[in-house]
């Protein structure tokens, strides 16, 4: 069955330059969309998705909301594309050894050419880097395989977490991908407020985990964990939750930042006879860990057959 679903290989190593090129382009995107959009909780209204074409915006309000316009990184032409609600079109290619730099000036100005004015805090979040978009020229990697293969797991990431998200009756987030981490993620949450953060802890941290939840995600691999890999985390962390079963057998409890986090590497699924039914497991066997630690109403928060209703 693994070679039927021919999922493609993905690597940190080799690939640092590629994947930081990507990042700060989805970067400058999700920056757009944050100085655009209303707020909703938990930071969902910045946030981009996997599409059809490569990651996307989705639509993003301009001119007092009269109108929309979206940005999508297109895997299959390799070109940035702005669509707006006026039946306005534009793109740049991004091959060519395209900069940061030349992918935030072209940017900005595409979107001054379409009457969209948006103002952003023009500097890298999150990925230990001080320098200004507009003059980042050392990452010039977009690499047309690289992208194609990531995107292709994200889509098929994309399915398999809206299959697990469709299982749970509480609030849900839509799966999307965070830009500041480059992590597709999905969570769910029990209801109850979270214990209130110390007051210096990070504004987005504060609204980020204002109640109790549950996270899951996948991302590309960083300096911490230099290969792909999924995850799962509790929060608030409850005492002896990295004592529960985790599935299947290669996935394993790891410190993160002084608490357990639940972690199945990308290569590990691969040598997995079912990829998907594994990634579920492993889904699952998560939410129980922490749901069950965390004393979670799991029967009241279970979705039931159709038949049953």
């Amino acid at each position: 069955m693994n070679n039927l679903i021919k999922l493609p290989s993905l690597h940190y190593e080799g690939n640092k330059q590629k994947k930081m090129t990507l990042h700060l382009f989805l970067q400058i995107m999700g920056k757009i969309r944050l100085k655009s959009t209303p707020r909703k909780n938990h930071w969902w209204y910045v946030t981009e998705y996997v599409s059809t074409k490569g990651i996307t915006t989705g639509p993003v309000p301009y001119n007092e909301g009269m109108d929309t316009f979206d940005m999508t990184i297109n895997v299959h032409q390799h070109q940035l594309e702005v669509n707006t609600s006026k039946g306005e079109f534009a793109s740049f290619s991004l091959l060519d050894r395209i900069s940061v730099a030349d992918f935030y000036q072209q940017l900005s100005e595409m979107l001054q050419q379409l009457n969209i004015a948006v103002s952003i805090l023009d500097k890298p979040y999150d990925v230990n880097m001080d320098k200004p978009f507009g003059k980042i020229t050392e990452y010039h990697h977009y690499e047309e395989a690289y992208t194609q293969d990531f995107w292709r797991i994200l889509l098929w990431v994309d399915g398999v977490f809206k299959e697990f998200s469709g299982r749970f009756y509480g609030k849900t987030c839509p799966v999307h991908l965070y830009w500041h981490s480059m992590d597709l993620a999905v969570t769910r949450f029990s209801g109850n407020p979270a214990p209130a953060m110390p007051a210096e802890a990070r504004l987005s941290d504060k609204d980020a985990y204002s109640h109790e939840c549950i996270s899951f995600g996948f991302w590309g691999g960083d300096e911490n964990m230099p290969e792909p890999a999924f995850y799962s985390y509790t929060y608030p962390s409850p005492e002896g939750i990295n004592q529960e079963p985790l599935m299947p057998s290669t996935a394993q409890w790891v410190d993160s930042n002084g608490s357990p986090m639940a972690l199945l590497t990308y290569s590990d699924l691969l040598k997995t006879p079912d990829p998907r039914a594994a990634l579920l497991d492993f889904l699952e066997s998560a939410y129980a860990a922490g749901a069950k630690k965390a004393n979670w109403d799991i029967k009241t928060l279970t979705v039931p057959e159709l038949d049953n209703l």
